[in-house]
């Protein structure tokens, strides 16, 4: 199996489960409580767009345009590190049908800036009685590297996924909605960073799972796996963001919200993050343990909930071991630039740990991680409630048939 995802159809192994009565209907009614509580927290906490705690940020002054124009001529780039030569820096731009030389910053020389590439300039329009208009670099088109990796992504998820891919990108489309419609807005009118995260947490993966994975008791157990794992990562998130005394402002975006937000709860916000940030690979795992489950009691009904319950986790702990490296490494990844930084300091990387931004990437994979691994037994458990033995099985094997 790879990713919980079973080799037969999804239909044949639920119709050749049998499901206990009880466990389904408590597993039921748990949902129903979890789907009222997730209707109630996106009534009380949707954003009303007239109470936010942050001041409203106009992007530039009145009269600025934001005009594309193509590079015709790449000057010398201006040393980093020592006193830049007279007219370095520079490039030339044809835009609205003029040419003109704009100072860029050596980085952009570095990722290869080159004649006929486009940029976007920021153009401040003339005051009265002066001369032209005044240009300067503002960003690199990019719009058609992204339009290609886009194609790509979406060709290759429909091609190897077909329906089921075509699903999820439909699901992670509404997920990216909740996010914006509703868990940004909210966060900035100042409501509770992690019942804002739980919510919007819970309304995404009843979508996507059911979407996804179809209407199965299957699914309902992953989904109930998923929550319990969202409400521990949740819970240890806020424990531990108080705990260690983290502000939630650990980068340059931090700084500059909280000069337009003053108001926002900076740790709540971190709390927040922690949740969203484990929910991809969180529901990867319980669905993963509950097809694990239901292949399992497909091949051997008559086997006994522990014996299934052990098959089960013996796959979870290979699962949990090879997604705590992912997380690890995608956090690395996400806080290269940070560790480079804090490596050429002049104290080891131990002696830093309890800095804000080394401590704050820290606590967010022990957090993430720990919701992870505790939502797999879990899930298993769950699953094997469920997913009953054969009764008629059960039967003969008691009357010594």
């Amino acid at each position: 199996m790879s990713h919980g995802h079973s080799h037969r159809a999804a239909g044949d192994v639920d119709e050749q489960v049998e499901v206990g009565g009880r466990a389904r209907n408590s597993l039921l009614v748990a949902l129903a409580l979890a789907a009222l509580a997730t209707v109630i927290g996106l009534v009380v906490w949707w954003p009303s767009g007239d109470a936010s705690e942050v001041e409203a940020a106009q992007f530039a002054a009145e009269g600025v345009t934001f005009p594309a124009g193509e590079v015709r001529d790449v000057g010398e780039p201006c040393p980093v590190q020592e006193a830049p030569p007279e007219g370095c820096g520079r490039v030339t731009v044809e835009v609205d049908d003029r040419r003109v030389d704009v100072q860029v910053p050596p980085e952009v020389f570095a990722a290869g800036l080159s004649p006929g590439d486009t940029v976007e300039l920021q153009k401040i329009p003339a005051a009265e009685g002066g001369g032209g208009p005044t240009y300067s670099y503002f960003a690199t088109d990019r719009d058609g590297t992204l339009l290609w990796l886009v194609l790509l992504f979406l060709v290759v998820v429909l091609t190897i996924a077909r329906w089921r891919g075509l699903f999820a990108i439909i699901g992670l489309t509404f997920g990216a909605a909740v996010v914006w419609w509703f868990l940004l807005p909210a966060l900035l009118e100042g409501s509770s960073g992690v019942g804002v995260a739980l919510t919007g947490a819970s309304a995404i993966m009843f979508v996507v799972l059911y979407m996804t994975h179809g209407l199965s008791l299957r699914t309902s157990t992953a989904l109930a796996g998923t929550l319990v794992g969202v409400a521990i990562t949740g819970f240890l998130g806020v424990v531990a963001v108080a705990d260690a005394r983290l502000t939630g402002i650990s980068d340059d975006a931090g700084g500059l919200l909280r000069a337009y937000g003053d108001g926002l709860d900076f740790p709540s916000l971190l709390g927040c993050a922690l949740v969203i940030a484990g929910l991809g690979v969180l529901n990867d795992v319980t669905i993963t343990q509950a097809s694990a489950v239901w292949e399992l009691r497909a091949a051997s009904p008559h086997a006994s909930r522990r014996e299934v319950y052990a098959g089960a986790m013996r796959i979870g702990r290979d699962h949990i071991a090879s997604t705590i490296y992912t997380i690890v490494f995608a956090y690395v990844g996400t806080a290269l630039l940070v560790l480079l930084l804090l490596s050429i300091y002049d104290r080891s990387i131990v002696d830093l740990r309890s800095t804000e931004q080394l401590a704050e990437e820290i606590v967010r994979t022990l957090v993430t991680s720990i919701g992870l691994v505790l939502a797999v037994p879990a899930t298993t458990a769950l699953g094997v409630l469920v997913a009953s033995p054969r009764r008629a099985a059960v039967a003969v094997a008691e009357s010594g048939g």
